[in-house]
C-alpha cells in the first residue's frame, strides 16, 4: 500500500486535492467533526478537563473555540484527547483499506504529530496567499484569532515544502489539479 500524505497551509485546498486523487481518503478534520457530534466518551473527557468551556453534547464548536482562545494550554489539552481518538480511527481506516494500492492521508498535523511513516509520499499543496485568504474568509466559522493559534502549532510552509516529494500548485481549477495528480500517480505507480 502506498500512503500519500497531503500537506499545506490552512485553506490551501488539501481536502479538495485529496478527494481528487480517486483513492480512499482519511480526512482527519471530518473525523474530528464526527467525534464532536457523536462521541460521548470524548465529550466526557473534554468536559472533565475543561468543565468551564465544554458543557453541551453534541460538542458545540463555539465552546471549543472559546476554550482555545481563553487559555494557551487548552488547545494542547484538546489535542491530547482528540488526537488519540483520531489515531485509532486512522488505524481502522488503514486496516479496512489494507488491500488498496494507494490511500490518501488528509491530516493537518501529519508531520507535527509524527503520524507519517518514513515511506509516505508527501505532497505539498501550494496556493497563493490571496487565494487562501479569500477562501478562509468565506468559511462560516472563520475566526482570525483561532486561525493564528492553529498556525502557531504547525510547521511553516518552507519546511513542509522541503520535506515533500511533490508540490501541486493549486490554482483551484479542476483541470490543472487533475493533471498534477495524474503526473504524481504516473511517477509512483
Amino acid at each position: 500500500m502506498i500512503r500519500i500524505g497531503i500537506l499545506g497551509e490552512i485553506g490551501s485546498g488539501k481536502s479538495y486535492i485529496a478527494n481528487n486523487f480517486g483513492h480512499p481518503v482519511f480526512n482527519a478534520d471530518y473525523e474530528v467533526s464526527k467525534i464532536y457530534k457523536k462521541d460521548k466518551k470524548i465529550f466526557n473527557k473534554l468536559n472533565k478537563k475543561l468543565p468551564k468551556y465544554i458543557n453541551s453534547f453534541p460538542i458545540d464548536k463555539n465552546e471549543i473555540t472559546t476554550a482555545i482562545l481563553s487559555n494557551k494550554t487548552n488547545l494542547k489539552k484538546i489535542i491530547k484527547i482528540v488526537h488519540k481518538e483520531i489515531r485509532k480511527k486512522m488505524k481502522l481506516f488503514l486496516k479496512k483499506n489494507v488491500k488498496k494500492k494507494i490511500i490518501i492521508l488528509d491530516i493537518p498535523l501529519l508531520l507535527e504529530n509524527k503520524i507519517n511513516n518514513k515511506s509516505d509520499i508527501l505532497v505539498f499543496i501550494d496556493s497563493k496567499k490571496k487565494d487562501i485568504e479569500k477562501r478562509i474568509k468565506k468559511r462560516n466559522n472563520f475566526n482570525r484569532k483561532l486561525l493564528n493559534k492553529f498556525k502557531k502549532i504547525q510547521f511553516n510552509s518552507t519546511y513542509k515544502k522541503r520535506k515533500s516529494h511533490f508540490i501541486i500548485k493549486n490554482n483551484f481549477t479542476k483541470r490543472s489539479v487533475k493533471k498534477d495528480i495524474n503526473n504524481i500517480l504516473n511517477r509512483i505507480l
